[in-house]
């Protein structure tokens, strides 16, 4: 049997491309929206956790800066980076902290985030916007 040439060669990648991009839509779409149940039938199915988009935001960022902690949670038991800057030197933890979200500082800090990564740092962006309970964690 020959390999296939031309058309079809193009046709069959293009769809899995398409696929591909559908499902990292999907995975970026669930971590905003803390889907998740969606997010974990595909990380347990070996989806990666440290899945970034064209600007750098991995799906622990957009999880951080919408405020869900147990989303957070469970891209961090799948490896997650919590330290993981995007294209702009953001951190999730800085994102955590800019909207003002103690609890899911509280659990990157405790993952391991590092306050003074990033620019601004988590530390920096805490009091710029006088989020004092979070400065208290970071103490």
């Amino acid at each position: 049997m020959s390999q296939p040439t031309g058309p079809e060669v193009a046709n069959t990648t293009s769809a899995v491309d398409d696929e591909t991009l559908e499902l990292a839509h999907m995975l970026f779409d669930a971590a905003r929206d803390g889907d998740i149940e969606a997010l974990r039938s595909y990380l347990d199915a070996g989806a990666p956790a440290t899945l970034t988009n064209a600007a750098g935001d991995s799906l622990l960022m957009l999880a951080a800066y919408h405020g869900h902690e147990e989303t957070v949670q469970l891209l961090l038991h799948h490896d997650a980076d919590a330290n993981g800057a995007n294209d702009r030197g953001q951190t999730p933890l800085a994102g955590a902290v800019f909207k003002g979200y103690t609890a899911v500082a509280r659990v990157l800090l405790d993952a391991g985030a590092d306050p003074d990564a990033g620019s601004p740092t988590a530390r920096e962006a805490a009091t710029m916007f006088a989020r004092t309970e979070i400065l208290d964690l970071l103490a």
